[in-house]
Parts: C-alpha cells; sequence; structure tokens
C-alpha cells in the first residue's frame, strides 16, 4: 500500500510526501524512524469515476452533525461516559451514514483509541478543525466544553450557509420556472401557428423562424437532448470531486461578479473564528492557521493560509502576511496587527468574524431585495421579446387581409 503523509522535521519544516508500506501502523513506524512527526496520514487511494459519485451522494448534512455534536455534550455533562454516550447516539441517530460512523467510532474507543484517532478515520464527515478541538480537549479535560462549543460553531455555520442559499434559492426556482414555461410554449404552442403562416405567404422574420425551427427540432429530439444533458451532469460531478475540478470551482467562484464578493467575506469569517478559537485551545498560531485552512472551504484561501503559517514559522508577523495577500482586505490585516502589538490576539479575531459576518448577513438581505425586481426585469423583456416574435408576424397577417 502507499500512503500520503503530511509530517514535519525536528527543525520544524513541512514535508508531504508518499511512503509504501503493509499497513498504516507500519507506514507510521518508517516515518517515526527517519525523526519525522506526523501531522496526518491516509492511504493513497486510486478512485474511480463512480466512487467519486458515491462519495458526493453519501454525504452528512452539517445540521446532522450538529444534533450528534449536541447531543454528545450533554450526555458528556451528565456525567455518561464516552462509550455509553456513544452507544447511545447510536440508538438515536437516524442518518444511516452518520448511524455507522458512531458504530464505528464507538468500537475504535473501546478498542482504545481516543475519541480525536476514532473521529480521524472518518474525515468525510468530521473536519480536521472538528478532530483537532477534541484532541486539545482531551489534553485540557474539558471535551464536554468543547463539544458544547462545536455544536455552536457548527450552528452559526450552518445558518449563514442556509441564508445564503435561502437568497439563491427563489431567483433560481424562478428562473427554472420560466424556462420550463418557455420550453413548453416553445415546443408544442408555437409550431401549431407555422402553418398559418405559411399558407399565408406572409415574411417572417428570422428570430421568429429561429424560434419556431427551435421548438420543432426540441419536439423531435427532446430524447436525446435530455439524455446529452443527463451526460454533461454526470461528468461535471465526477469532475468537481477531483482536485482539479474542485481548485478551477473555486478559482471560478471567487471572481464570480456579487457572489464572489460574498463567498470573500464568508471565508475571512470562518478563518477568523476557527483560528481564534484553536488558539484559545491552546496551538501556536502556525499551528491554527494551519488547520483553519482547511475549514475555510476554498482551496485557493487553503493554499494561502498554509503558506502564511510556513512563513510565520520563519518569524514572520502575520499581519504582515496578510497584508501582502490580495484576497484578505486591509481591515483584516491592521486588526491583527493590533491584536499582535497588544497581546489580544484572539479578541481583534473576533472583531474579524463579528464583523465579516454582519457584512455577510447584511449582503444577503440586499441580495434578496434586489434580486427580486431585477429578475422581474429580465424575465418580463425576455417574454416580451418571445412574443414579439409571434405577434408581430401575425400582425402583418392581419394587414394582408
Amino acid at each position: 500500500m502507499k500512503f500520503q503523509y503530511k509530517a514535519r522535521t525536528k527543525e520544524g519544516e513541512l514535508q508531504v510526501g508518499d511512503v509504501e508500506a503493509s499497513n498504516r501502523e507500519t507506514a507510521l513506524n518508517i516515518l517515526f524512524g527517519h525523526g519525522l512527526f506526523v501531522l496526518s496520514i491516509e492511504e493513497e487511494k486510486n478512485d474511480v469515476w463512480y466512487e467519486r459519485i458515491l462519495g458526493f451522494l453519501k454525504r452528512v448534512k452539517v445540521n446532522d452533525v450538529m444534533i450528534f455534536t449536541r447531543q454528545f455534550a450533554t450526555l458528556l455533562a451528565s456525567q455518561v461516559s464516552i462509550s455509553d454516550s456513544l452507544i447511545n447516539l447510536f440508538k438515536q441517530t437516524t442518518n444511516p451514514i452518520l448511524k455507522e460512523a458512531i458504530y464505528e467510532i464507538s468500537n475504535d474507543v473501546d478498542a482504545g483509541f481516543s475519541l480525536s484517532q476514532a473521529f480521524e478515520k472518518h474525515p468525510g464527515i468530521f473536519s480536521d478543525f472538528y478532530i483537532n478541538m477534541v484532541r486539545s480537549a482531551e489534553v485540557t479535560g474539558r471535551l464536554s466544553e468543547v463539544m458544547d462549543f462545536l455544536a455552536d460553531y457548527l450552528e452559526k455555520q450552518a445558518l449563514l450557509k442556509s441564508k445564503v442559499q435561502n437568497a439563491l434559492a427563489y431567483p433560481v426556482f424562478v428562473v427554472i420556472l420560466f424556462f420550463v414555461v418557455i420550453l413548453i410554449m416553445v415546443t408544442f404552442v408555437f409550431p401549431q401557428i407555422m402553418p398559418v403562416f405559411e399558407e399565408a405567404n406572409v415574411a417572417v422574420p428570422f428570430y421568429t423562424t429561429l424560434i419556431l425551427k427551435s421548438g420543432i427540432f426540441i419536439g423531435e429530439w427532446w430524447w436525446a437532448m435530455m439524455l446529452l444533458f443527463a451526460i454533461f451532469i454526470f461528468i461535471l460531478i465526477d469532475y468537481l470531486q477531483t482536485k482539479e475540478g474542485r481548485l478551477v470551482l473555486d478559482e471560478v467562484s471567487l471572481h464570480t461578479p456579487v457572489v464572489g464578493k460574498l463567498l470573500r467575506k464568508m471565508y475571512i469569517a470562518r478563518f477568523a473564528e476557527s483560528t481564534r478559537v484553536l488558539i484559545r485551545g491552546g496551538l501556536t498560531i502556525p499551528q491554527a492557521i494551519e488547520i483553519s485552512s482547511r475549514t475555510v472551504g476554498n482551496k485557493i484561501y487553503e493554499d494561502l493560509l498554509q503558506g502564511a503559517s510556513e512563513q510565520i514559522r520563519k518569524g514572520k508577523l502575520l499581519s504582515k502576511i496578510l497584508e501582502e495577500i490580495e484576497e484578505f482586505p486591509p481591515l483584516v490585516s491592521q486588526l491583527v496587527s493590533i491584536g499582535e502589538s497588544t497581546g489580544r490576539l484572539e479578541e481583534l479575531l473576533k472583531k474579524v468574524n463579528d464583523f465579516y459576518t454582519r457584512e455577510v448577513e447584511d449582503m444577503v438581505n440586499n441580495l434578496v431585495t434586489l434580486i427580486q425586481p431585477l429578475l422581474m426585469v429580465i424575465i418580463g423583456g425576455m417574454i416580451a421579446l418571445l412574443f414579439a416574435a409571434i405577434l408581430l408576424p401575425l400582425y402583418s397577417l392581419t394587414q394582408s387581409f
């Protein structure tokens, strides 16, 4: 087997690579033998297309993880042991994927693994941020408190994501409905009018002919178009599950007008909150940034923050690094600089998170207000053009009598 690893040397330098071994434990021993401190190690899998599609379909919702975490925190606060808590949660959980994961976690804990190690085996469900918070709680003995915080954190993230989705849900629904109506009109209604124009020898404008011919074509070849569309969606989902696909999607989303600006604010808020909490949990600044980079949700920001973590280890200030990164506004570096100089970095990162969270909420509310009238104008214009394509020839037809 081949295992991909991320580790640090005794001098603190990051090293990424792969190692051949019969199992995970042997791979760890090999790396330890070379004087490396392993940060993460995963079996290298050559995912085939259907495994990527299944992975996309078998995701656990954030709300499910949040409910699990909240219940776990409540049980721990009631002095119920970790093992018994997991058994109770297994019985209560309805999501089959999460239920199976809880069963495996329970078995691993009973076998002697720590809770963070058990969670680590399920990276598709529990993020790096989640796992490292649990690991820090195991050291400090504040597991119940940390689980409660994680539940609050996931709830905030889910609420923010929900607001963005709700803002986009209405316009997406209206646009889809509009195109369905247009499709019905072009496919079934307008082709019935074409013979009338032909019999009356009425000159039909080019765009009218184009619409009518398109309707006839769709009526005859709808099955082939549906098949091609399904194949396209299938290939697109498969591609977006690859590293290259995710990178392209993240790059495009950041440069999309309006949406890109909204996402940037949301990523900065996530970075500030997760970094603050990790520092509060006892991690060093470079460790906190390295972990929080994987919780932001965008590969571009992840790479930038990973680089920032390396530069901090070499002695550079975080504020100076953020000042040089275009994706972070000057306000972020200025507030971080104040936090570094006054020793109140956690407090200032909280201010960054609060500010950009409010910015996202305000922007989402403004989008909801502006999108509806804008859609009315655009859709109204398209309907006017569509009916003009039919009404103008009809007017010419009446003039011919």
